[in-house]
């Protein structure tokens, strides 16, 4: 049986678990908030006042802080590229309304009241070139992604429980800071996005796990291919109006290093979380291939610290279209 066959077989025997997972890693439609608990009632007689009041904290923003909260908007904007690639792995049966298929599905339709809520916040804030920011959201959607997964649904829940981590911290920082400058409406949005980031990175750190136990040698494997070709974040192809693909990313994940929103040191850091999570020193019944690649992945946290050590960022700020003059 060759190796694509396989993790189809793997895929369908998850799958036979999805109705508890989906009860365990998200929440009833009906439960769960949406971003007009959160923002000002245009209904209410306080609405222009809490709209100033936006607009004052906004105002107030550190310069490269608002960059990377548009970014992190942007980015949680093209879902519609997340889901049709999720949809798109082998084992997914897009006729299927159940199973993988409602767990893709699922999943999109929490992580779109992310954008939904961020954007309607920078609209209101009165310091957003909309156009600007709406082309660069145009482009990533156009432009699409690179994650370097294929159809592989290993290498893809890998990436999906490493990258759920990753805007779990960048959006836990930004409510840090927020607070921390008076901000309590932005504080609070951004803890409430964080707080579905980590839950959904528990689905594909469960999901990944599972697979370690039923093929650990082709989990192995596909984990350290991973991790050589470095995880890319979906906004690696981001551009502003009359850029190239891909030429703002380094300015905008400089501004995260800037104000230590998403640094060099987390990415360390999570891959570490990732292999004690998943036990990776102790999977047991590998063959010769997977045991080269996790003699790979034990050394590589050292390795990337070292090198982290001689990382300079730019401390000059980059001045995005973005941010209305």
């Amino acid at each position: 049986m060759n190796l694509n066959n396989i993790r189809k077989e793997v895929m369908q025997t998850l799958e036979k678990s999805m109705d508890e997972l989906l009860g365990k890693y998200l929440k009833p439609i009906e439960e769960i908030w949406q971003p007009s608990d959160i923002l000002p009632d245009s209904n209410s007689p306080d609405f222009i006042e809490e709209i100033r009041d936006i607009q004052g904290h906004s105002a107030e923003m550190n310069y490269d802080l608002f960059a990377v909260l548009i970014g992190d908007t942007i980015t949680e904007e093209a879902l519609p590229t997340y889901e049709s690639w999720l949809m798109d792995m082998d084992g997914v049966n897009q006729e299927n309304k159940n199973g993988w298929t409602q767990w893709v599905r699922g999943w999109t339709a929490e992580e779109n009241r992310h954008g939904d809520l961020l954007s309607k916040y920078l609209y209101l804030s009165g310091r957003v070139n909309m156009r600007e920011m709406e082309v660069s959201t145009h482009h990533l959607l156009n432009d699409g992604f690179d994650i370097q997964t294929a159809r592989d649904p290993y290498k893809s829940f890998i990436y999906t429980s490493f990258q759920e981590l990753a805007t779990n911290i960048s959006h836990r920082r930004v409510a840090s800071l927020a607070k921390k400058a008076g901000n309590t409406l932005l504080a609070k949005m951004c803890g409430i996005i964080a707080s579905d980031e980590a839950r959904h990175a528990s689905a594909y750190k469960n999901f990944v796990k599972n697979i370690f136990e039923i093929d650990p040698s082709e989990a192995m494997i596909a984990f350290e291919d991973m991790m050589r070709k470095k995880i890319v974040m979906p906004a690696h192809f981001l551009r502003e109006t009359g850029g190239r693909i891909g030429e703002l990313f380094k300015h905008f994940s400089d501004a995260a290093q800037r104000t230590m929103v998403y640094t060099t040191q987390d990415y360390i850091d999570i891959l570490n979380s990732l292999i004690k999570e998943w036990n990776i020193e102790n999977i047991k019944g590998i063959n010769e291939k997977a045991e080269e690649a996790r003699d790979y992945l034990m050394a590589l946290p050292n390795r990337l610290q070292r090198l982290s050590e001689r990382v300079k960022i730019p401390g000059k700020q980059f001045q995005f279209k973005w941010i209305a003059s």
